[in-house]
Parts: structure tokens; sequence; C-alpha cells
């Protein structure tokens, strides 16, 4: 599977290489930290997961590459904003400093705003086959990453800080701040390969349940995981004072609720059949991760 997703990696990468180049002009500085952050070695699961539903939905997923490095770059400056003293004050992200470790935090918040900016223009400014099914997917973008998207589950996430709170809180959190963009990534793949509302539905439903199985995997690790394997401090939930699944239900029903919503995830795909071989690898590989 890792040989798998490094070609997937790779090919995006490049995609990504041509939309943020090396650029030598007066604001160069700007463009050093967006690619300090951009090419840090993220997992790119965003744009697999849009490419890859893209494809088991009959489209070209050369299609569905504008919104998917958009989408890895918006992902990209939530990260940059997220790492800020102003709100989870971390000085690692993939084994490396922070942009505003590495960059200084102005330099690091004009960054995130250029990351967002970007998606926005090379979105709007592709000559895309199909125009309506481009101005859903731009929607979905839009939507997912904003108030009642991201942006809603962080400041949610914010405001629950200090506090106990019950899991349908954690949960509705979650589903906005990670969960949203990992759905708009799934049902954008399938927007833009034309599949239809049942076919939708079904990929909305394997996002959404993936998205919590992946969080919660992610709040097992804070508490059970490695600096070293994590490429970021561990135990950082605790120190905010975060409720996590971990916190609330304990590690053993933790893993037990990775497996029910990785499980409800695959048979989502169900309609698909032999197509969703690849999305139901990807499935139990993130919520059998060690890092």
């Amino acid at each position: 599977m890792k040989e798998e997703l490094k070609g997937r990696i790779e090919i995006i990468d490049k995609a990504l290489e041509s939309y943020l180049p090396c650029i030598d002009n007066p604001q160069g500085e700007i463009y050093r930290a967006m690619r300090y952050s951009l090419f840090a070695g993220g997992k790119r699961l965003r744009p697999i997961l849009m490419t890859e539903v893209c494809s088991m939905c009959g489209g070209d997923a050369e299609a569905v590459m504008p919104f998917a490095c958009a989408l890895e770059m918006i992902h990209t400056y939530s990260l940059i904003h997220d790492d800020l003293p102003a709100m989870d004050n971390d000085d690692l992200r993939r084994g490396l400093p922070t942009c505003h470790i590495k960059f200084g935090e102005a330099m690091a918040i004009l960054a995130g705003d250029a990351l967002l900016n970007k998606a926005f223009e090379i979105v709007s400014s592709h000559d895309h086959k199909d125009p309506n099914r481009a101005m859903k997917a731009i929607s979905l973008l839009s939507a997912s990453s904003g108030t009642e998207g991201m942006i809603g589950g962080q400041v949610a996430d914010l405001a629950a800080e200090g506090r106990e709170i019950e899991l349908d809180e954690l949960r509705y959190i979650h589903l906005l701040k990670t969960g949203a963009i990992i759905r708009s990534a799934c049902v954008i793949g399938a927007v833009i390969a034309g599949a239809d509302s049942e076919e939708q539905q079904a990929v909305d439903d394997f996002a959404k349940n993936l998205g919590v199985a992946f969080q919660i995997r992610d709040d097992i690790l804070d508490v059970t995981g490695t600096e070293e394997e994590l490429g970021k401090p561990i135990g950082s939930d605790a120190e905010l004072s975060k409720s996590t699944y971990a916190s609330i239900c304990g590690l053993e029903r933790s893993e037990e609720l990775v497996k029910e919503y990785s499980e409800k995830a695959k048979l989502a795909l169900g309609i698909f059949g032999e197509k969703a071989g690849f999305l139901l690898k990807l499935t139990d590989y993130l919520t059998d991760r060690k890092s």
C-alpha cells in the first residue's frame, strides 16, 4: 500500500509544483513560506481521495486535479494557522519546524492566507470541460472550508477548550473541523466524474464515516504515538485541555469505534463493487496507521 500511495503522491506533488513554482521576485519570501509548508511531506490524503473517487465513478482523474491541488492548499493553510501561538502553539509539523517558527508569525499568517487565495485562483481560472460540474465543485470546496465547515469546526474546538464536553459535541466538532473537507474531497471527485445522486450520496456516506474513524485514530495516536512517528509533539490535546475520543471514551472503546466507523465507510461503497477496491484498502490502511 505504501508503494501504491507513493506513486500517487508523486503525481500530486508534480501537479502542485506546476501551480506553485519557485518565484524569485520582491515578494519571494511568501512563496518560500508557502512552498515550505506545502511540500513538507504530507500524506496527500485529500487529493488522493478526490482523484480515486473520480476514477471509481468513471471520471478522468486529470479533470479533477485542479480541485485536488486546491484542496491540499486549503488543508495546508489550515495547518499553518492551526500551529500558530494563538491556536495550538505547535513548534513541529511533519518533523520540521512549523511555518511560524521558520519564517515568523506574520509571514506564516500571510502564507496561510496566500494558499487559500491560490486555491480559488486555480479552480476559477482553469478551463473546465463541464462548467456546471465545476461550479458545483467550487461551491462544495468553499462551503466545506468555511464557517459551516472547517473554520466552523475550529471555532467550536476553541470554544470547547478547558471544559468537559459530551461525545455528541465532540463528534460535531470533528465532523466540521476534520470531516468537512474529507467529505468535499470525495464528493467533488464524484461530481466532476458525473456521478448520479445515489452514487454521490454513497460517496458522502463513505467520507463521513472515514473522517470520523480517521479523527479517532488521530486522538489515539496523540496518546500512544511517539514524536518520531508522528513528526509533531504528542500529548498536545491534553496540554490544551481538549476533550478527545480517547479522553471521553477511553482507548479500548476508541479502538472499537475506529473499527465501527471504518466498516460503515466500506459498506457505503458497496454499490461500486470491485471499482472500490483501492478505497477499501486505503480505509484499512488509514485507520490502522501508526502516524
